[in-house]
């Protein structure tokens, strides 16, 4: 098995990896349907790449975490270039109502020597586009800067810059064979009313219908009221309930753990939950519980880069993973699931045999164990 992500032998240099993360009605139940099969056939684990090809850690020594711009055309269809199944990424709604890709909730850029920075949504779409790369060659965008967690402010360079882009281009623009994962982007700072949440999300269902066609669509959401009422607006496409599960606490306890999520997903309708992968690995018996509420689960996070702990994922039955080291993942997985090559004989099988991983009880056992100190921070 050709395991080039991080691994699991690499666990001291583990905590520097970074953070992350149209299906008509029938296609809808058949990824439900297929995520929960039970029988001969290996069950498929669906790939999904964050923000494209990957988040942007712009302060980090691996080049990976800088090659492509996040969220754009470039980094989605450079993720279609593989085996994923998804491209997940963040949606807000400018001030005159369009829908545009960016993760943050602020953009920052230079002006006079002094960082300046403006929430996305005070912005028109006009502004929001005149920052970074420009379509343009004879035009030259704002220069963008991003601030970690830790309030430390850098320049947001990668290798191959692309520029800001809407909903509607990514529909244009996109291999169309990939689906999208939209996550509803609110700032968890804020309490949001019915009426402003209905607003924005009538604003994004509009281009989606408009543009979506045969696409494979899943909405997804921190933000609990938002995921109930998308389900609420709409019942074309599924719609999954993003959580920490408890690795971070919030003001809305809906937010703190997998019961309260599953009871979320119950109480709106929802399809499925998007957990952080910790969460997963803390409580473990919390699988058996959403699978016995006939939810779908997918989780996000730094491990997922991880290929030995996708693949135990997938021995626990977790139906996807959100990834930025989409290589390497999607090369990991399809090792896995790849079947038998067909008129090779039994040297085949004996290659195939050996590309898969093969973990004795006690071996499993171990990574059980390992996993959870692995995760503790």
């Amino acid at each position: 098995m050709a395991l080039k992500a991080v691994h699991v032998s690499d666990v001291p240099s583990l905590d520097r990896v970074p953070e992350t993360a149209a299906l008509d009605l029938s296609s809808q139940s058949r990824f439900l349907r297929e995520a929960n099969k039970v029988d001969d056939e290996p069950k498929k684990m669906l790939v999904i790449g964050h923000r494209g090809s990957g988040m942007n850690v712009v302060q980090s020594s691996d080049g990976r975490m800088r090659a492509i711009r996040e969220n754009s055309i470039r980094s989605f269809n450079a993720a279609a270039a593989f085996p994923v199944d998804f491209v997940e990424f963040d949606v807000q709604v400018t001030k005159d109502d369009c829908p545009v890709i960016f993760h943050d909730n602020f953009i920052l850029s230079e002006l006079k020597g002094g960082i300046i920075e403006k929430r996305v949504t005070d912005l028109n779409l006009d502004e929001f586009l005149s920052y970074g790369p420009q379509d343009s060659p004879e035009e030259v965008g704002k220069p963008l800067f991003r601030k970690t967690k830790d309030g430390r402010i850098f320049e947001w360079k990668v290798e191959n810059d692309a520029p800001l882009c809407t909903l509607q281009e990514a529909f244009k623009k996109v291999d169309p064979l990939i689906g999208f994962n939209i996550e509803l982007k609110f700032d968890d700072q804020i309490e949001y009313k019915e009426e402003e949440l209905t607003c924005v999300l009538q604003v994004i269902l509009k281009v989606v219908s408009n543009y979506a066609k045969d696409r494979p669509i899943l909405f997804s959401s921190f933000q609990p009221d938002a995921a109930i009422l998308i389900r609420k607006l709409q019942s074309t496409y599924p719609v999954f309930f993003l959580t920490n599960g408890g690795t971070e606490i919030y003001k809305d306890v809906r937010r703190n753990s997998l019961d309260e999520a599953i009871k979320v997903c119950l109480a709106g309708g929802l399809q499925g939950i998007v957990s952080q992968v910790k969460a997963i690995f803390r409580n473990p018996c919390a699988i058996n519980r959403i699978k016995e509420s006939s939810l779908s689960l997918i989780t996000y996070g730094q491990l997922n880069n991880v290929a030995e702990v996708v693949y135990m994922q997938y021995l626990m039955g977790i139906e996807g993973v959100i990834v930025d080291f989409i290589p390497e993942i999607t090369e990991a997985i399809s090792d896995i699931m790849g079947p038998a090559k067909e008129g090779k004989g039994e040297t085949a099988s004996v290659e195939e045999a050996k590309a898969k991983p093969h973990f004795s009880q006690h071996e499993l056992s171990f990574l059980l164990k390992l996993i959870p100190e692995l995760i503790k921070s």
